[in-house]
């Protein structure tokens, strides 16, 4: 082991009891590789387990928790019980390789292409995303409110039932549970909207029928976490005041860890207190009552460390493990000049990456920082 990077080899335990062998995280990113039914592929598992050797902890991709849910095409599913086998395929690979395996739990809201849930695309208010072509949803109902709540439970359940060690409430990157907390996408005026507190109703509905099903269902250490993004672009849009105050509600909920969604941990906020870094000023904001995982273009041990001293728990990488699985063994033996950090097209099947996800990935230029692919 190298001594320098020795903090990153350190195990830690959750308040659940889940014990992690290190602070390394494979964060959550889409793969559009299972199959049209939300069944997981052979080739989506090979995936996640040539990166679980090494890491403490896998979270998978988005797993949606409705038909109505579904916000990408080759989306893992965990929307009815039918899904246990394939979601018990996937956890049992992860934890093959000595990872604990977490189940990212969403609902996609008003981002769902209406072509994958037949048209109904709902969310918090009749308001549309700014996005190109965005479809303008249908406002849902209270009673449909509250079953999307009892459906998160519903899937904490199967996740429990697959043998996960946990799962992740995806409050982030503006799905559904980011939507109820939005000014912009949260127009409304009953117990589910209004001012700030209002509008994380929805999101703390959630979290409390989680842990409910942890409390109900789980025989053995089970975590559960929530992922957020701190502010949004729009007008209005969720602030970093806003964010804080979520953060104090969560964090009064006992939960095993928060995961902050950003492009670069070194990222300033553009509301709040500009001139620090968001990672920095959510972490002096919780001051320790609940354990944060910071991302964001984490591509050496270096970055890794940074984000650990700015008093992150733990650290989540995402495209450095895409372009190489063998991060954490490289960084652990001191090999860090040999890191990959770059797509060749004839590497897909060494890299053990699903087509889906090698497509996407080509017709993203600039997604890694070397931009030429040969």
């Amino acid at each position: 082991m190298n001594p320098n990077v020795a903090p990153l080899f350190a195990p830690l335990t959750f308040r659940s009891g889940v014990q992690l062998q290190n602070r390394l995280v494979m964060a959550p990113m889409t793969n559009f590789s299972s199959q049209e039914d939300g069944q997981v592929t052979e080739a989506e598992v090979a995936y996640y387990a040539r990166r679980s050797d090494g890491v403490g902890m896998v979270i998978t991709a988005c797993a949606n928790v409705t038909a109505n849910g579904k916000g990408f095409p080759g989306e893992i599913g965990a929307e009815r019980d039918a899904l246990v086998p394939s979601l018990r395929q996937l956890a049992q690979a992860i934890q093959a390789q000595g990872a604990k395996a977490v189940l990212q739990i969403f609902h996609g809201g008003r981002l769902c292409p209406p072509a994958l849930v037949d048209g109904d695309v709902v969310s918090a208010s009749a308001v549309p995303s700014d996005r190109p072509n965005s479809a303008v949803p249908r406002e849902l109902s209270d009673t449909e409110v509250q079953e999307i709540v009892m459906a998160f439970g519903e899937a904490t359940r199967r996740a429990i039932e697959a043998g996960f060690d946990g799962v992740e409430i995806h409050g982030a990157n503006g799905y559904l549970i980011q939507q109820f907390f939005s000014p912009h996408s949260n127009r409304r005026s009953d117990l589910w909207g209004g001012d700030v507190q209002g509008r994380m109703a929805f999101p703390l509905a959630v979290v409390d029928a989680v842990q409910q099903a942890v409390r109900t269902h789980a025989s053995r250490p089970f975590l559960v976490g929530y992922r957020f993004s701190p502010e949004e672009p729009e007008t209005p849009g969720i602030s970093m005041p806003d964010t804080l105050a979520l953060l104090d509600a969560l964090a009064a909920k006992a939960l095993d860890y928060l995961h902050v969604s950003l492009l670069d941990y070194r990222s300033l906020p553009h509301t709040g207190n500009t001139s620090r870094p968001r990672l920095e000023t959510l972490l002096a904001h919780l001051d320790g009552r609940t354990p944060l995982i910071g991302v964001g273009s984490v591509w050496t041990a270096d970055d890794a460390l940074a984000v650990l001293d700015a008093g992150a728990a733990l650290v989540a990488l995402g495209r450095s493990l895409i372009v190489e699985p063998d991060w954490a063994q490289k960084v652990a033996r001191g090999e860090e000049a040999t890191l990959r950090r770059e797509l060749n097209a004839d590497e897909q099947a060494q890299l053990v990456v699903p087509d889906p996800l090698w497509q996407a990935i080509l017709k993203t230029p600039g997604w890694f920082p070397v931009a030429e692919r040969r």
